[in-house]
């Protein structure tokens, strides 16, 4: 379904669905992407909130007090705005850009009130597809496995669909790709579930966690396929969390005064 044929779906909801041709490479230079581990909770965001940021589900709890407007905020989970209402309508009444999963359309309280893009996931190729065709706008693993590989990549043109990993952070490193940003910095991509979300605290409802179930066979192989297809000179990563269970021979760790130089 193209974007045409989604606004005349939902012009009861009177939403304004944009391309993701109209956001394609119109930034550059660096970009936050805030994620809900814990350790996001010592991030000092007003100190770079000049600096462009994607964030994600929770992690917007962040942005509210301050009052810091996102770049641009994800959700791919269509169970989040049910569990956690405030939280998801704060990130619709903040967020600068909101890229969600298409059935969000269907939550009666979606008010964003910066541009709307709604996500697709890349096709899966066939085998003969797989072997002998190299894309350069979806990235897969150049070598053949199990039938996982035909699912797993990173996307560099979100109008063509994006990867999922299982981890909405994976889904922001395509964003910030897709925007044009050259030098990505990683706040709270922990990846571990038994450690929790920065904002969940004892007594309030807890958004179920398949970090554990994901990992090796979706996330670490995701992230593996970003580290040597992707990353190079014109895009580079580098992870905030000295905790992270992304291995930094894959991604490299950066700390706060390390940030400062290079931005």
């Amino acid at each position: 379904m193209d974007v045409a044929q989604i606004k005349s779906s939902f012009t009861a909801h009177q939403l304004d669905v944009h391309d993701f041709d109209e956001c394609r490479n119109i930034q550059q230079g660096p970009v936050f992407i805030i994620a809900s581990g814990a350790s996001a909770k010592g991030f000092p965001l007003e100190k770079f909130a000049d600096v462009p940021m994607i964030t994600m589900n929770g992690a917007i709890s962040m942005f509210i007090e301050p009052d810091i407007k996102p770049f641009f905020y994800a959700c791919t989970d269509d169970a989040f705005c049910r569990q956690q209402p405030y939280l998801f309508a704060e990130a619709m009444r903040l967020s600068q850009r909101v890229a969600l999963w298409q059935d969000l359309l269907r939550y009666e309280a979606l008010a964003p009130q910066g541009q709307l893009y709604l996500l697709t996931r890349a096709p899966k190729l066939s085998w003969s597809e797989l072997i002998f065709r190299r894309d350069k706008e979806l990235v897969r693993r150049r070598k053949l496995g199990t039938g996982r590989n035909r699912t797993l990549g990173f996307s560099k043109n979100l109008k063509r669909g994006f990867f999922d990993a299982r981890t909405v952070a994976y889904l922001a490193l395509q964003i910030a790709y897709h925007l044009g940003f050259n030098k990505v910095f990683l706040v709270g991509v922990d990846l571990y579930q038994s450690a929790g979300r920065f904002y969940e605290k004892p007594g309030t409802v807890v958004s179920p966690c398949n970090l554990d179930d994901h990992f090796y066979t979706r996330i670490l192989p995701s992230f593996e396929i970003l580290s040597k297809y992707v990353m190079n000179n014109d895009f580079q990563v580098y992870n905030l969390s000295g905790s992270s269970r992304i291995p930094g021979v894959l991604v490299p760790r950066a700390t706060l005064d390390e940030i400062d130089r290079m931005i």
